[in-house]
């Protein structure tokens, strides 16, 4: 199956499709030309062939253009002739997230999630994938914004179905709910003969592939707090966790130390004190997050004041070990020319690797169950 991906950056919901052998990203669309960057040079090293239909780093809202619009369907209909044809993308974020602006659907990114639904609508692929925040489905106000979005796709020929998904559910070293809105044109489904229930697709397989249920991974005696004890102090790992869902667990399978960008990481502003002091675990506050080895991340986000300290040195976190804390394999790396905010905001806005392979595959099962 084919995949236009909206809202790329470095392309990690794109790999998790693309690790599954079953999906070929054709389009790739990212405003940020150093986050596409990102994306070319990861995918060069991993030996993923350039999209067919080439990079277009530029804004979305182009496409409102007739002449742009038509140049997209000419495309998209290309590609249905060989086979299913999807749109993927998670609009930007900040708008409808309670640690971001939260300024709803007037806010500069928050208008683009009512943009990437007009072009979906417009462009009719056979299926879309629409990933944001838990805020735009858990916030009132902006959860009347959600429905009306919903709507505009019924009413544009979609059967719809939706899941707020925690990505520790993927085994994702990392507590990060997300809301991901799925579509299915009405003729694909009759077609497949998709069970439906006034406009929303029936026994989607959300969980087949998930490896933990949230009352397992809750029920586990994770650590809290430990005293800090320095680079040079052993902490075995303790009984009644999930190794799989420790940063411990992922450093050590990326091998983070030895990773070609483990030496990139901010240098501490105003002395060592509180990376010295801080207790191990110590991540309640809204900035200086101190990582728990033998635990999940808290995110993998960065901005809005939001620091991860490295768990037992006195720095903060590098790109490596977020890269590991995103789930994404050993092999995914950054140029080397990246600006550190670049890295770090481009790793924060991706979704986690595990996540999207996850969904990917669920999705291949239920359009392919013919």
């Amino acid at each position: 199956m084919n995949i236009f991906s909206f809202f790329s950056g470095a392309g990690f919901l794109d790999l998790g499709f693309e690790a599954t052998g079953n999906y070929e990203v054709v389009y790739v669309n990212e405003f940020h030309k150093s986050f596409n960057d990102v994306y070319k040079h990861a995918r060069e090293r991993m030996g993923i062939a350039n999209p067919r239909f080439g990079h277009h780093v530029e804004d979305i809202t182009l496409l409102l253009n007739e002449e742009h619009m038509n140049q997209l369907i000419e495309q998209i209909e290309e590609s249905k002739q060989e086979t299913l044809t999807g749109i993927i993308g998670g609009p930007p974020c900040p708008d409808f997230s309670v640690a971001g602006k939260n300024r709803g659907r007037d806010g500069d990114n928050g208008m683009l999630s009512g943009i990437y639904t007009r072009i979906i609508c417009q462009a009719q692929p056979d299926f879309f994938l629409f990933e944001n925040v838990k805020g735009l489905y858990r916030t009132a106000r902006h959860r009347e914004f959600f429905e009306e979005l919903k709507q505009q796709f019924i009413n544009n020929g979609y059967f719809l179905t939706e899941q707020l998904i925690n990505t520790l559910e993927f085994g994702v070293p990392q507590e990060r709910e997300r809301i991901i809105l799925i579509g299915i044109r009405y003729d694909i489904a009759e077609q497949r003969n998709l069970l439906v229930n006034n406009n929303f697709l029936v026994d989607f397989p959300w969980d087949r592939y998930k490896r933990y249920s949230k009352d397992e991974i809750y029920a586990c005696q994770w650590p809290i707090h430990t005293p800090y004890l320095g680079p040079n102090v052993d902490y075995p790992q303790p009984e009644g966790i999930i190794e799989e869902l420790t940063i411990n667990y992922w450093w050590n399978r990326n091998d983070v130390e030895n990773h070609p960008n483990s030496h990139m990481y901010f240098q501490p502003r105003a002395g060592l004190h509180r990376f010295q002091t801080k207790d191990e675990g110590d991540d309640k506050k809204k900035c200086y997050k101190r990582l728990h080895r033998w635990r999940y991340s808290p995110t993998a986000a960065y901005g809005n004041n939001e620091v991860h300290i490295h768990p037992y040195l006195p720095r903060r976190i590098s790109v490596s070990e977020s890269l590991a804390i995103q789930s994404l394999p050993r092999e995914f790396e950054l140029p080397q020319n990246i600006t550190l905010s670049d890295a770090f905001k481009t790793i924060g806005n991706g979704v986690p690797f595990l996540a999207a392979n996850g969904i990917a595959r669920s999705l291949f099962d239920y359009l392919n169950i013919n």
